[in-house]
């Protein structure tokens, strides 16, 4: 992969994470909004990585990075210690207790796009505060599809910089409840029909093991999710969607409905393969064969003749 050439770049968080299933209990793995996103995509596009690591981050999961293609110009290593997670998942894998958060250097992480980034066409704003996405944004030089995602914290304590992010962004990202705090009402159709008022021309709104919904002005799609057999860690699930979806749509440097729509697809399928090991242990093998193999099973899947 040439490093001049950075179809997507990732702006998120890098963390190490203690994460405790039914299956096992796992210390310091590699996780983080931009880890699962940029190794999602880089199953499609050249991605360039932005993020912040302290100097306690492991030397094996910056290769592990390198070995995904992933360029890694825009990640910042800061004196101290990287942002650390730890969780535990209920038994049926959709709910769970986080038992602690430590920020370390990702408090003060001021993201910067390195000369090369700012041209890049694809931008996937990961969920963190909206000032710092603008601040990316500004940045960014005309790109062509930028994709964000948020959360309640942000709808709760920044919504002025929040409104004016959704104004400037191609696609917002937000689950169903996020959505209706956002909006104040209870429908989903209404509610995505409120924030494309607000300026995005698409609207993914998240329903977890039920799949997604986009609605554009052209319509509404459907995104299914592919059913696993077995979930053994769902966390950065969310992320490997959108950044499948935004690495086969970066792929295909042609934004039109249909590609939205075949993009969404590709993110539904890559995040099935995701959850079906801890970290980023099932995407270190993934193969095309295995995402067309699953995208034709899906396919099947929802065929009515």
């Amino acid at each position: 992969m040439s490093s001049d050439n950075v179809q997507l770049v990732v702006v998120g968080s890098v963390g190490l994470d203690t994460i405790e299933t039914k299956f096992a209990r796992h210390e310091d793995l590699l996780g983080g909004s931009v880890s699962y996103a940029c190794a999602a995509a880089s199953c499609f596009a050249s991605t360039g990585m932005v993020g912040v690591v302290g100097t306690d981050f492991p030397g094996e999961y910056r290769d592990l990075y390198a070995r995904f293609g992933i360029d890694l110009e825009g990640l910042m290593r800061e004196e101290g210690k990287t942002f650390r997670w730890s969780g535990k998942y209920d038994d049926d894998m959709i709910n769970r207790t986080t038992l602690s958060t430590e920020l370390n250097v990702f408090e003060s992480f001021a993201p910067a796009l390195p000369e090369r980034y700012r041209e890049s066409p694809f931008i996937l704003l990961g969920n963190i505060s909206p000032e710092l996405q603008l601040h990316v944004l500004d940045e960014a030089v005309n790109p062509r599809f930028v994709l964000a995602d948020t959360m309640n914290l942000w709808i709760d304590i920044a919504r002025e910089p929040l409104d004016s992010l959704i104004s400037q962004v191609t696609m917002l990202a937000l689950n169903d409840e996020e959505a209706r705090l956002l909006t104040g009402e209870h429908h989903l159709r209404k509610c995505a029909s409120m924030i494309l008022d607000m300026g995005p021309e698409y609207v993914v709104i998240k329903k977890g093991e039920h799949g997604a919904m986009l609605v554009s002005r052209s319509g509404i799609f459907l995104v299914p999710a592919y059913p696993v057999n077995e979930v053994h860690d769902p966390t950065g699930a969310g992320d490997c969607f959108a950044g499948a979806f935004m690495g086969y749509l970066a792929g295909c440097g042609d934004v039109t409905e249909t590609n939205v729509r075949r993009a969404l697809l590709h993110g539904s399928v890559v995040a099935s393969f995701g959850v079906e090991a801890f970290s980023l242990d099932r995407l270190k093998s993934l193969t095309k064969d295995d995402i067309d193999g699953r995208m034709a099973e899906l396919a099947g899947m929802m065929r009515v003749d």
